[in-house]
């Protein structure tokens, strides 16, 4: 069954394909579920593989299909490598993948460019299967560039808006400055081991010296950080939130930006062998990132925004296990963030659609009355990624804080902390959003949020928001929420349907790997194979798990307890929480905006005008030179033979003058 593995990939590509000639003469609403059918049939053959892997040693199987580029020495095929690692991770892409898709269905009704949408989705989905299945460096990068132009597809989707389109140049020129640092790590591998081949390379890492496996494995770091969106290249993702909904959801919070961090897993082995500053610093950075996000998402009042950075602040918590050895944590906070995060997105989406295009959580309130299957699944996703427990968030986020405090007491306090936040900017938002009197209809509470709205537009950026304005129904903008025909509505089944499945993933997905017993590790016992000899070890007394996990618990619902006294039953303010520095990102969009525009801007224009003046004028001045004595040197060459015999016997005068004035009498 795992010789199927190919078709993984193939399916979603051979739907591209279709759509790609076919799609405008199939039509809406069958170009969608053909998009949905092809996703939804790979992730049945990756079901059906992760059954067959089950018979193989050490549950890894390849597939070489065919030779690529066979140049010399390097040797690059195109196969597929069916680990514990890829496999975890095709299980979750193709599953939450298909989910969106049809969520898509009803999301993009109406929109002239419906067969295109799905066009893209599907080839994005066989370029994410290529880079987790591919079994070297190369083809994952090939997967890596294919998941990163469908991305610039999807984020300008809508390109009509100058800020759609700009939103999708941004994540594309913000992403190449990270895929600098993985083809020179590419490169550096091959120069080193003769291979880009994981099952070749890898297996020697450990006799590498730490001085090359510290450079390898910043490079490839490099180009993690700008997938993922870490500081310092975070910037692009709040930005990408201007396509629409279930690329938010399905791009950037499932699956694309993780792929750094799958990458670091991946490369584990060389990790280990690099100096110790090298995975510190992948700590630093992840928890970093986390704190830096969480502050920002307490300011922002458009729903995406507020999951977008949510989204980057997530990752960091997966650096962070990254950077401590706990890949196996890492592993699972993604897969239940795919699904807590993408439950969060699709919910949103669903609110856009039930409001009309309205994004600004200021002019909502009240909906779930109105909206009761979003509100359910949207509150149980808020519980899972706020770390209340039973819920999958609360059991992965604490194994990664739990390696956390076994490496470092400080990375344990600050990633605790941006858990409070966590807990508190979620709370936040459901509270504006699903409760609280109605701010969207023509009553006096609306009137008054609405001038609130006007006062603070440039404080709180809504003003230069890109705006989701697909209302899923045909509409291209909102409706006037103060008119008085103006309801919302619950969103139809084909989008209901993927709340409930992955509301309920949400809900149950830390049965994965509790902590009580290595018999209840189900995920980290399954990845020892790929991760087992460089996973961090210790023993966790039942007093410590106990205190953790209680410590945990009251962080959270102290942060829910603090944010329903902040915004359902005010008695602390909302501007307490909510500072400028926060709603404006710590001015760090803007301060680079400003640099590239200003400084750097000229600074480039005295590179440009040094290379056309200096080095183009330097090689044109040779030229010119040249053809210049050439030029010279012709008029000599008048065909006259009286002429020559002339040079002649001057030249031979000029050379007995010369040997004349050497010589000595």
């Amino acid at each position: 069954m795992v010789e199927l593995v190919w078709l993984i990939p193939a399916l979603p590509l051979a739907g591209f394909l279709l759509l790609l000639f076919l799609g405008k003469r199939i039509g809406e609403p069958r170009a969608g579920w053909i998009g949905t059918a092809t996703v939804a049939l790979s992730f049945v053959v990756a079901v059906i593989t992760f059954i067959g892997l089950w018979n193989e040693p050490e549950h890894t199987y390849e597939l070489q299909l065919f030779d690529w580029i066979p140049a010399g020495k390097l040797q690059v095929g195109v196969g597929f490598l069916l680990d514990p690692l890829s496999m975890a991770m095709i299980l979750f892409i193709t599953g939450i993948s298909a989910l969106i898709h049809l969520y898509s269905i009803g999301y993009m009704h109406g929109d002239e460019r419906f067969a295109r949408f799905f066009t893209y989705l599907n080839l994005f989905v066989a370029s994410m299967a290529v880079l987790v299945l591919g079994d070297n460096l190369v083809l994952t990068f090939l997967g890596w560039e294919g998941v990163g132009t469908c991305s610039y597809f999807l984020i300008s989707f809508w390109f009509q808006k100058d800020a759609n389109a700009s939103a999708g140049k941004k994540a594309f020129i913000t992403n190449r400055v990270g895929d600098w640092g993985f083809m020179i790590g590419i490169f550096l591998t091959f120069f080193v081991f003769g291979t880009v081949t994981y099952t070749e390379f890898l297996p020697l890492a450990p006799g590498l010296a730490a001085s090359t496996a510290t450079f390898i494995g910043l490079m490839i770091l490099v180009g993690a950080v700008g997938k993922s969106a870490q500081i310092p290249l975070y910037i692009w993702l709040p930005d990408a939130m201007a396509g629409p909904t279930p690329v938010s959801a399905l791009i950037h919070a499932a699956t694309m930006v993780t792929a750094g961090v799958y990458v670091l897993i991946r490369i584990n082995p060389i990790l280990a062998a690099s100096y110790s500053w090298l995975p510190m610093t992948i700590a630093i950075i992840g928890v970093a990132t986390a704190f830096l996000a969480a502050t920002i998402a307490m300011a922002q009042n458009d729903i995406k925004k507020v999951l977008a950075y949510s989204t980057i602040s997530q990752i960091g918590y997966m650096f962070l296990a990254v950077g401590v050895a706990g890949y196996a944590a890492g592993l699972f906070h993604m897969i239940t963030h795919a699904a807590f995060k993408a439950c969060l997105f699709l919910g949103a989406g669903s609110v856009i659609h039930g409001m009309h295009g309205e994004q600004d959580m200021r002019r909502m309130g009240g909906l779930r009355k109105w909206m009761p299957v979003t509100a359910i699944t949207f509150l149980v996703s808020w519980l899972a990624i706020a770390g209340v427990i039973p819920f999958s968030g609360f059991w992965s986020k604490d194994d990664v804080l739990s390696y956390a405090l076994h490496k470092n007491v400080l990375l344990y306090i600050v990633g605790l902390l941006t858990a409070a936040m966590t807990a508190f900017y979620m709370s936040r938002l459901v509270f504006k959003v699903f409760f609280g009197p109605a701010r969207w209809g023509d009553t006096p509470e609306s009137v008054a949020a609405f001038a609130e709205v006007g006062a603070s537009t440039t404080v709180h950026g809504h003003g230069d928001d890109h705006g989701d304005d697909h209302a899923a129904d045909g509409a291209t903008g909102g409706t006037d929420p103060l008119g008085g025909d103006f309801h919302p509505h619950e969103s139809p089944p084909s989008m209901t349907i993927p709340l409930v499945v992955l509301g309920f993933l949400a809900a149950v997905l830390g049965v994965l790997n509790l902590p009580f017993t290595d018999q209840l590790q189900f995920l980290g016992r399954w990845l020892e194979p790929v991760v087992g000899a460089n996973e961090a070890h210790f023993e966790l007394s039942g007093a410590k798990l106990t205190f953790e996990l209680v410590l945990s618990t009251v962080v959270a619902v102290g942060s829910i307890v603090v944010a329903y006294f902040t915004y359902l039953r005010p008695r602390l303010r909302a501007r307490w929480f909510e500072p400028r520095l926060f709603a404006e990102g710590w001015y760090y969009d803007k301060g680079i905006t400003a640099f590239v525009g200003g400084l750097g801007r000229r600074g480039f224009d005295a590179i440009a005008t040094f290379d056309r003046v200096v080095i183009d004028g330097a090689v044109n001045g040779v030229a010119r030179a040249t053809r210049g004595g050439a030029a010279r040197l012709r008029t000599i060459e008048n065909g006259y033979v009286r002429w020559y015999a002339l040079l002649i016997g001057v030249g031979a005068a000029l050379m007995v003058a010369f040997v004349l004035t050497q010589v000595s009498f």
